[in-house]
């Protein structure tokens, strides 16, 4: 090293190695001149094998033969060289050992290439080549679009009364263990999907087309993730399926004008119906309450004919009691009751029968009825 003072790769003055001083090592002479001369390509290769030998513990090129090329064997490993390669190497098994897992994360374990235990968030530990480790997102949610999100045919399904129906759906899941999901399930995302477009067709089999496009979305969604959830249960495949989102369920675009013609006429068809059916209502009410009011009347008339039936009959048989005890008595109070009232409202003019003369058998009469309806007639 102290023999190359023209820096690492030499310079214009001397070389590397002993003698042969004034040629640039291959027996040709340098040109000519004051200036700095400029090394070649071979002694540059040269210099920099020669100072990596010197740094892997070799010596320099005294030992060397004539024009400076190489004659002795490797590089030699002296104890500092093996301790720092063992520091290199400990220090590599040691970034492929050490892993970090996030909080929304967990690791599993393989030893050997099987399972052997799931790593919790932090620092963990997986001695390698023994133990590999694969870090899994378990919280974060993860979403298939289902049906004809995509612009395909997808989403067009069967109904149960034989319509059919382009519905548009999301699926959103996460992991809940990562060991069965990576073990279990070749091709976790695949599944997911044809999982759920066959409960989807199974649900809509079931059902009819006007409850699916207005009222059932919601229980049609619950349904769908309960169905999805056990099924992917009993693959065992460590999956769970946070929601459902129903997006979409109209007809089929080349029947979606004619189709809302048809719902306008059903909408028409029930507001008359419901307009119909409040006039029944109506009308039907007031004739019971007709029917209800008669029989009531009836019902009254009925009760007051028998009372007055019988009260007359208990009259009667209290005057055929008083007959019997005074019958001369009873027959004129019988007489008079009854000329009062048949003669009660007749205007009469009395004769008297005895007396002679013209005018002298009439008696003066005082219209006390009319006294009585004049003040009435007055006030009128």
């Amino acid at each position: 090293m102290a023999g190359n003072s023209g820096g690492p790769w030499g310079g214009g003055g001397s070389s590397g190695g002993g003698g042969n001083r004034g040629n640039n090592g291959d027996g040709r002479k340098p040109p000519e001149g004051d200036g700095p001369q400029i090394p070649e390509i071979d002694e540059l290769m040269k210099k920099g094998q020669e100072q990596l030998r010197v740094l892997m513990g070799g010596r320099g090129g005294g030992g060397r033969g004539t024009n400076g090329r190489g004659g002795g064997g490797g590089p030699a490993f002296t104890k500092g060289t093996v301790a720092i390669g063992l520091l290199v190497a400990a220090g590599l098994w040691g970034l492929a050992s050490f892993y970090t897992v996030k909080p929304e994360e967990q690791s599993v374990e393989l030893f050997l290439g099987e399972f052997s235990a799931v790593g919790n968030p932090g620092l963990n530990f997986a001695p390698w080549p023994f133990v590999t480790a694969e870090v899994i997102p378990v919280t974060r949610e993860q979403t298939e679009d289902m049906g004809g999100a995509r612009g395909s045919d997808d989403g067009l399904m069967l109904t149960g009364d034989e319509n059919v129906v382009d519905i548009d759906y999301q699926v959103v899941w996460n992991i809940n263990d990562p060991a069965k999901f990576l073990f279990n399930l070749r091709d976790p995302r695949q599944t997911i999907r044809a999982v759920s477009e066959s409960a989807m067709r199974e649900i809509i089999a079931q059902s009819e087309l006007a409850p699916i496009l207005n009222r059932d979305r919601g229980v049609i969604a619950e349904r769908l993730q309960e169905l999805i959830q056990s099924t992917m249960d009993s693959y065992d495949s460590g999956i769970n399926i946070v929601r459902v989102n129903f997006d979409k369920a109209d007809p089929p675009q080349e029947v979606i004008a004619a189709f809302r013609d048809v719902q306008a006429a059903a909408q028409e068809r029930d507001r008359l119906q419901n307009v119909a059916d409040a006039y029944a209502n109506r009308v039907l009410a007031e004739a019971r309450g007709e029917a209800a009011q008669v029989l009531e009347e009836a019902e009254a008339y009925r009760a007051q004919q028998i009372n007055g039936a019988q009260g007359e009959a208990s009259r009667f048989s209290a005057v055929l009691e008083e007959y019997s005890k005074a019958p001369d008595v009873t027959r004129k109070r019988l007489y008079l009751e009854r000329m009062e009232q048949v003669l009660g409202d007749v205007d009469k003019i009395i004769l008297d029968e005895n007396s002679t003369g013209s005018g002298q058998g009439i008696v003066p009469y005082l219209p006390l009825n009319e006294l009585r309806r004049s003040p009435a007639g007055e006030s009128n």
